[in-house]
């Protein structure tokens, strides 16, 4: 195993045993770093420095109870969070409904597991807070509550950025455009030609992958990117330029 340099920090991440969640927490431990994950289920994998919960953060009294749950028996330096469901309706199907559950879960989860952890990085002067987010942030068919909500995250981020910068904590977003996961293939057949077609019109030309998500994540993990906060990073391979098309 490659052992960091640096301390051996433990970082919280939401999601973590799918996707994205999931590539960045084998990275972490694979480098020696203790990770929390917490989602619907739990990772099917297992490691000395890996500790899971399952919870619905959906919930505000769930995500309260597993917050407490997890600072109580952990030193939470960083949190990503990374859960997020979609929800997709064009607008005469849309549901306020849907717009209160993704707003806990974008917004409020993060809050009370950040609220949870704030007086251990105060105390440690030390914290990195990270959102995934999504490029739809910016607007895209059938993602009403989806990109309300995840536009919401970049002006939080924001605020925290400037509320926890003297504490030596940065807040940043990592914004993916598509990307090859469950999440993805929920709304875009695999293998169809509707993914085909998304992936022309991508400048790059091709569809993202977890692990180009996960390598932005670490680099506002980083101890060297102390001097980096408030800032949103599109993953994206140019998505966020020309848009996505139909």
């Amino acid at each position: 195993m490659q052992q960091t340099s640096g301390p051996r920090r433990t970082t919280l991440i939401t999601g973590g045993n799918s996707g994205i969640g999931e590539e960045l927490a084998k990275r972490l431990v694979a480098r020696g770093q203790r990770v929390v994950s917490v989602g619907l289920d739990k990772p099917d994998w297992t490691h000395d420095l890996l500790a899971a919960y399952r919870a619905d953060l959906t919930s505000i009294d769930a995500t309260r109870a597993i917050a407490q749950e997890i600072c109580q028996a952990h030193a939470v330096d960083c949190l990503v969070h990374n859960a997020g469901v979609i929800l997709p309706n064009l607008l005469p199907d849309a549901k306020p409904e849907d717009i209160l559950t993704l707003a806990q879960l974008h917004l409020g989860a993060p809050m009370l597991l950040t609220q949870a952890a704030l007086d251990g990085m105060r105390a440690r002067r030390f914290g990195r807070i990270v959102f995934v987010s999504s490029r739809a942030a910016m607007g895209a068919v059938t993602r009403s509550a989806y990109s309300a909500t995840k536009a919401g995250v970049h002006g939080m981020a924001r605020t925290w950025a400037l509320e926890l910068a003297s504490g030596g904590i940065t807040v940043n977003v990592v914004a993916p455009g598509p990307i090859l996961t469950d999440n993805f293939w929920g709304v875009i057949p695999k293998g169809s030609e509707q993914q085909e077609r998304m992936a022309r019109n991508i400048p790059v030309g091709r569809l993202g992958a977890r692990e180009d998500v996960a390598h932005a994540i670490e680099f506002f993990l980083d101890e060297r990117s102390d001097f980096v906060t408030g800032q949103v990073l599109y993953v994206c391979g140019g998505a966020s330029l020309v848009g996505l098309g139909p």
